[in-house]
């Protein structure tokens, strides 16, 4: 009985995570027969659980509304991964400290006492890697303001940013008006929120830096459209008006190099900035202590380069060539 009723729990579990499970899908994530199945979601409507029948070709099954789930059916995996979700979201979203910290401690208090001490022994406490420059955090408001635009498909008015985060005023050189945009996907890259929205003022896709703008909704709606791309990642790589800037360090650099954009991405160190110029080439700006320093990491992409700006680079790779090529085997006899 209770190897049934542990079946039962996480078959419930399933059905909140997922809109539509399909018989065999439930089945296979839990090791059973698909009559098992069966009769484990008549158990639960018995309980009082509204299981829905979803009828055609993709159907399947669903949880109804109108009740509420047990206190938070988590597996350990998953409770791990809420705690480590809530304890690093601060660095990424201006203001949820406090927030996030009351929230793991309700989640504690609402889970059984093994999965509360897996999550009490993950306390993490976040360093600042040499490489790490994150990207400015984002207001939590205008991350609500964006979000719910992107999800019922509402007109967004938004008045462009300087890199700062000021204001331009009116009649200064940067200033331009608020911008209508079609806001139609919130994607995160390379630690960095992006609005990718349809301009219909001139009929054309732009990618947003959301920590750039000052967004205010409205309730009018908008069809939605089809990005020429339809590879949101390459989409936002390939962007030339993301606004994206390198950190700030003693020198700053950059190259093109023979490799896809997504591949430099990968290994690119925070806060340098990753430009797609074809299928197989990209730049790459970034910053370090000193120009052989710079040279160093690009040389660790062991790939071709070209139009490597300022001189001073260039100067600093022939140097790091020169020497290298002077190195004399020695005999070990």
């Amino acid at each position: 009985m209770a190897s049934t009723s542990h079946r039962a729990l996480r078959l419930l579990s399933l059905l909140g995570s997922r809109r539509i499970w399909q018989l065999r899908d439930l089945a296979a994530r839990l090791a059973v027969s698909e009559r098992t199945v069966r009769r484990d979601l008549d158990t639960l409507r018995e309980l009082g659980y509204p299981i829905l029948t979803v009828r055609g070709p993709d159907g399947g099954y669903r949880l109804g509304t109108g009740h509420t789930l047990p206190p938070l059916l988590l597996d350990h995996d998953q409770a791990l991964a809420i705690a480590i979700a809530l304890q690093t979201a601060p660095s990424s979203v201006f203001g949820l400290q406090d927030d996030t910290a009351r929230a793991l401690a309700t989640l504690q208090q609402a889970i059984p006492d093994t999965l509360r001490a897996a999550m009490e022994s993950l306390r993490l406490t976040t360093l600042q890697n040499y490489w790490e420059f994150p990207a400015p955090p984002i207001d939590s408001a205008a991350l609500t303001v964006v979000g719910t635009a992107v999800r019922l498909r509402h007109i967004l008015v938004a008045e462009l940013l300087r890199a700062d985060g000021t204001r331009p005023d009116p009649g200064e050189p940067d200033f331009t008006p608020p911008r209508r945009l079609e806001p139609h996907h919130l994607v995160v890259w390379a630690g960095r929120w992006y609005l990718i929205a349809y301009d219909p003022a001139d009929h054309r896709w732009r990618v947003h830096r959301v920590d750039r703008l000052h967004p205010r909704p409205t309730t009018r709606g908008f069809a939605p459209r089809e990005l020429p791309d339809g590879d949101l990642a390459h989409f936002v790589m390939s962007s030339h008006d993301r606004g994206d800037t390198p950190a700030a360090w003693p020198c700053t650099g950059s190259a093109r190099l023979a490799l896809p954009a997504h591949i430099v991405a990968r290994w690119a160190p925070g806060g340098s900035v990753v430009e797609h110029l074809d299928t197989g080439h990209c730049r790459l700006i970034l910053g370090a202590w000193s120009w052989a320093g710079i040279a160093g990491i690009l040389a660790t992409f062991d790939t071709d380069l070209t139009e490597l700006h300022p001189p001073e680079l260039l100067d600093a790779c022939h140097r790091i060539a020169a020497r290298y090529a002077g190195i004399q085997t020695t005999d070990s006899e």
